[in-house]
């Protein structure tokens, strides 16, 4: 077929090498490892359906395997499944951790380069007012136990349940252009967050940030603000070079409409970039000094302690039956609302939505010396239809991701190491 179109003329006997040339470069982005593919075929009880057609379930997987050296120095081996940073998803509330880590990160900065800022911490009430359409003012928090916003309250709800507000609120905090380039400049480079979570913004409005600040709380009960930031506006575009657009239709309020639903604007955080980034906060000494956070081994024990955390196991904020432990731990026990096993513990962060179901962990067992990194997304919309509420969580999602986990799980627990791993770097307190 290819012949006869070639032949005709030397001008389309180019287009078409350079056709086959992108063809090629495109096959050659989307990365399987033999390793991934067999554990998932060897249970096809499991994973038929997906497998089946794994392109219309848009699944991308990484495994990494750790060892350790005698001197507990971890190294890495990724394996992965149809992994394509190019492959368009959406990131939903994966966007978050980036959004702790930098908005931690800006405390410290300030601090370094303000000696007057020194009082200013992540506990530092941080009241956020508002300067433009759209936006809104926050001035109490009543899951702090001094009902007092700030960038360590909102952290907390973001890691154990994943609130959306408290990510808008890191967001206004940061700023886009900041949030973005600061990302880019570590290497962080297959991403773009640029606006609020459940808010009907405009781009417009998601470029303009609340006005913030921080303030120290005198024994008098007055104020005193330590740091200011006015109305932040990112004058950046963060748009990629070809419409983005998925699905046969989407909902807008009662009426389908039938074309495919825009993600041109939306935002966007590669699965790879996902556990880069999980990686860099686990293991700092391991990644390159470019890709770490300016974080204090305070802010790394707190990280640790909240990643991981179960709702159950917070005082403030403080969280009812229905946020049961798998709530926000997708791998291993998504499919279940049991309690999970004490002697394991998720480091991690999901995400869900428009059938988009996303998990980026660090699973380990402390009975059994295991740990490993573990990232999937799978989306999950038969219909093809957005924003009608029909997503196949339950049915494909849950299922795929908990049985995802227990199967790598089962694989390490067998997996013979060099070096029987410490993990007691990662056996932190929770709240009492």
């Amino acid at each position: 077929m290819r012949s006869v179109f070639c032949k005709e003329k030397i001008t389309i006997g180019w287009l078409c090498l350079l056709a086959l040339v992108l063809a090629a470069g495109r096959v050659r982005a989307q990365h399987t490892d033999r390793l991934l593919e067999d554990l998932l075929k060897k249970s096809p009880e499991l994973f038929g359906r997906v497998l089946a057609d794994p392109a219309k379930y848009d699944v991308q997987i990484l495994y990494t395997q750790i060892n350790r050296d005698d001197q507990n120095h971890p190294s890495f081996r990724t394996f992965r499944y149809r992994v394509d940073k190019d492959r368009y998803f959406y990131p939903a509330s994966t966007v978050k951790l980036p959004a702790v880590l930098m908005a931690l990160e800006k405390i410290n900065r300030l601090k370094k380069k303000d000696d007057r800022l020194q009082a200013l911490t992540r506990y530092s009430p941080m009241l956020t007012d508002s300067a433009y359409a759209g936006q809104t003012a926050v001035r109490t928090d009543t899951s702090d136990v001094d009902r007092m916003p700030s960038v360590a309250q909102y952290a907390k709800k973001i890691l154990m349940v994943s609130d959306n507000d408290a990510f808008n609120r890191l967001y206004e905090f940061i700023g886009p252009c900041e949030l973005n380039d600061g990302l880019y400049e570590k290497g962080y480079r297959d991403l773009r967050i640029v606006h609020r979570l459940s808010i009907p913004l405009t781009a417009e409005q998601n470029r303009r940030t609340n006005p913030v600040r921080f303030v120290n709380r005198r024994p008098d009960g007055t104020q005193e603000v330590l740091y200011e930031q006015p109305m932040q506006i990112c004058d950046r575009s963060y748009r990629p070079e070809q419409p983005i657009r998925r699905g046969t239709g989407f909902m807008r309020g009662d009426s389908l409409i039938r074309r495919p639903f825009d993600f041109t604007e939306k935002n966007f955080l590669s699965l790879e970039d996902q556990q880069e980034m999980l990686r860099a906060v686990l293991f700092p000494e391991a990644v390159s000094a470019r890709k770490q956070f300016d974080l204090t081994p305070d802010d790394y024990g707190f990280l640790y302690q909240y990643l991981s955390q179960l709702p159950r196991e917070s005082r403030h904020p403080g969280y009812d039956t229905s946020y049961y432990d798998s709530y926000c731990k997708f791998l291993m026990f998504g499919d279940t609302k049991s309690r999970m096993p004490a002697s394991i513990r998720i480091f991690n962060k999901v995400g869900d939505a428009y059938g988009y179901l996303i998990d980026n962990a660090y699973i380990v067992d402390f009975d059994r010396n295991v740990e490993f990194l573990l990232s999937a997304v799978i989306y999950c919309n038969e219909d093809g239809i957005f924003n009608d509420d029909k997503y196949d969580y339950q049915t494909v999602g849950f299922p795929f991701l908990a049985n995802l986990g227990r199967i790598i799980f089962d694989y390490e627990v067998k997996r013979k190491r060099p070096v029987t791993p410490d993990l007691s770097r990662f056996r932190v307190r929770y709240d009492p």
